[in-house]
């Protein structure tokens, strides 16, 4: 068993060592950014149970809603339920939502290419959903539009995010940091953005 995870721990990186690096030089977000100009007319689907989503018509949220006039902390990755994401990218967060709240952060996001109860299921299971606003990115475009979309198909995941996180004000990008590739978790965890604002 050991043997087969680290097998897949390696299938990921060498598969995603090269498109890594040249997604990264060709991204179209960087710190300056305007998240809403740089993804026109596209919105995100809070977290939430099906009978939620029949009660609000399958209703979306607009990046605006999200970004305008706030501070907030954004954090993208591979997929819910998966290995480093559920381990130690969202606990990263959870643990330190107090010192986010006491820098003036008005809130933490998680986003994923996943439907939304998808998205609630795994928050619930994490016991996370108090303290982080989860959003899917059911179609990738979220993803797609900022450049920080990667295919994961090698890895039976299709295609999906990189692992990346953003301190944003108003808006526009303060801060920003990708992994070189989706299984690394050096740069995008909640320490170091922590540290960042």
């Amino acid at each position: 068993m050991a043997y087969a995870v680290l097998k897949r721990s390696s299938i990921m990186k060498s598969m995603a060592t090269g498109i890594g690096e040249s997604w990264r030089k060709f991204a179209s977000v960087a710190v300056g950014s305007d998240l809403v100009a740089a993804a026109p007319n596209v919105s995100l689907q809070k977290a939430r149970s099906w009978d939620e989503g029949v009660s609000s018509q399958f209703s979306t949220t607009p990046l605006s809603d999200i970004f305008k006039g706030k501070k907030v902390v954004i954090f993208g990755l591979p997929g819910a339920f998966t290995g480093v994401c559920t381990s130690q990218h969202v606990p990263s967060y959870k643990k330190n939502i107090d010192k986010f709240k006491a820098k003036g952060v008005d809130s933490v996001i998680c986003v994923s290419v996943n439907d939304p109860y998808t998205m609630n299921g795994w928050a619930e299971k994490l016991e996370a959903k108090e303290a982080i606003e989860f959003y899917g990115d059911f179609d990738g475009k979220f993803h797609k539009s900022l450049e920080l979309d990667l295919d994961l198909s090698a890895a039976l995941l299709g295609h999906r995010s990189t692992r990346w996180s953003a301190f944003v004000e108003d808006g526009k990008v303060k801060v920003l940091n990708v992994e070189n590739v989706p299984s690394d978790f050096k740069v995008s965890g909640g320490e170091v953005i922590l540290g960042q604002i």
